[in-house]
């Protein structure tokens, strides 16, 4: 999973398109995510917040604020799950992440699906959790965090127990710019476990939990940008990408490596607005706290071609291969400019591209347009 920032911010990898993408990056290979623990038949991540409502018209809703977005709460009582739901929804009304509580522990014995999928993956986080008066617990267990997901999504389980006895107390579904904000080992969603009937003798977790060390508007709104600038929720939106990074720098972050990627954001934000300035200023300002990014450097290249200063985007294309020598879009855009001056390094460069990514279905078209150029310049 990408649960680490420097994966949760990575956004050009191998492949790619000449500056920003299209589409989030390629995944390595996934753990299992077979369950047969339905949370999710009554709504989809991604689903609008009016047709969420108006499926639910006959549910009592609790709404709370969540940032800048909203919180809508629907108790164990009424859910399907039988446990205390809450859908989260960003300020453009898309739901990015859903989380699911048990406070009595759901026994997870009939579950056998879901028993063999965490058994084969390796737990994310371990950690004694206090359950006092929890049913059939002892007053201190080891509890485990698990993660797994699909190629947009992060599924987590916070596991009580051995996995001979597992029950579940929380879990979490989210679309993967978010999932630093839904981990259920977060102090804020830790505290909802308190909630237990019997309130004078309920788990006592004050001092556990991970906070954000960063501003949570910051990380709310970048992880609104992603979702609209890696088109993780339909179809790509500049608009609310350029709109969602501007908003993160107005509460800023405090970290170097945020600071860049933020940047670096806005830089192709701008770009796919048509403001190339703009674009090369930020993309530039990246690079000035984070002088080493492969990517940064490519999509600056990107935007340097388009402006007409090709000796400054071929200067950053050669770092960005030097720095990631199987960088294969760099590779594809350093041929491009030398076509201009030098044919022979052109092939190279076009031939280097083709041996790494030989195979990958996501670059067929241009893989096929590559190797009608080669025999071309060959001629």
């Amino acid at each position: 999973m990408r649960l680490h920032f420097s994966l949760i911010i990575a956004a050009a990898t191998l492949l790619g398109s000449t500056a920003a993408c299209q589409a989030p990056p390629p995944r390595p290979p996934l753990p299992p995510s077979e369950s047969d623990l339905d949370l999710l038949r009554s709504t989809t991540l991604c689903e609008k917040r009016e047709h969420f409502t108006q499926r639910h018209k006959a549910t009592t809703i609790e709404r709370r604020s969540w940032g800048a977005g909203e919180e809508l709460r629907i108790a164990g009582n009424q859910s399907l799950s039988h446990g205390d739901e809450s859908y989260f929804f960003d300020e453009d009304g898309t739901l990015v992440g859903v989380l699911f509580v048990f406070t009595a522990g759901l026994d997870l014995g009939p579950y056998r699906t879901l028993r063999y999928t965490l058994s084969q993956l390796k737990p994310a986080l371990e950690f004694y959790l206090t359950v006092s008066k929890l049913a059939d617990r002892a007053n201190m267990e080891a509890s485990t965090l698990y993660q797994t997901g699909d190629e947009k999504t992060t599924t987590q389980y916070l596991i009580l127990g051995e996995l001979a006895h597992p029950a579940l107390l929380e879990a979490s579904f989210t679309i993967d710019p978010y999932v630093q904000l839904f981990s259920p080992y977060r102090k804020e969603f830790l505290d909802r476990l308190r909630d237990a009937p019997d309130k004078t003798s309920s788990s006592r977790m004050d001092s556990q939990g991970a906070e954000d060390k960063e501003p949570f508007p910051s990380l709310q709104q970048f992880a609104r940008g992603q979702t609209a600038q890696l088109s993780y929720c339909g179809a790509r939106n500049d608009t609310i990408a350029l709109d969602a990074y501007q908003k993160a720098g107005m509460t800023g972050f405090s970290n170097k490596a945020w600071q860049a990627e933020l940047h670096h954001r806005l830089g192709m934000a701008w770009e796919a607005k048509g403001d190339f300035e703009k674009a090369k200023s930020e993309l530039l300002q990246s690079l000035a706290i984070r002088p080493n990014s492969p990517e940064v450097l490519n999509n600056l290249g990107a935007v340097h071609k388009t402006l007409g200063d090709k000796r400054s985007a071929l200067a950053a294309f050669e770092k960005a291969v030097l720095l990631r020598p199987n960088y294969a879009i760099a590779r594809y855009n350093m041929a491009q400019i030398f076509e201009d001056t030098d044919r022979k390094r052109a092939i190279t460069e076009y031939e280097t591209y083709i041996a790494l990514v030989e195979g990958y279905p996501e670059e067929e078209d241009r893989l096929a347009l590559v190797k009608k150029r080669v025999k071309d310049l060959k001629r």
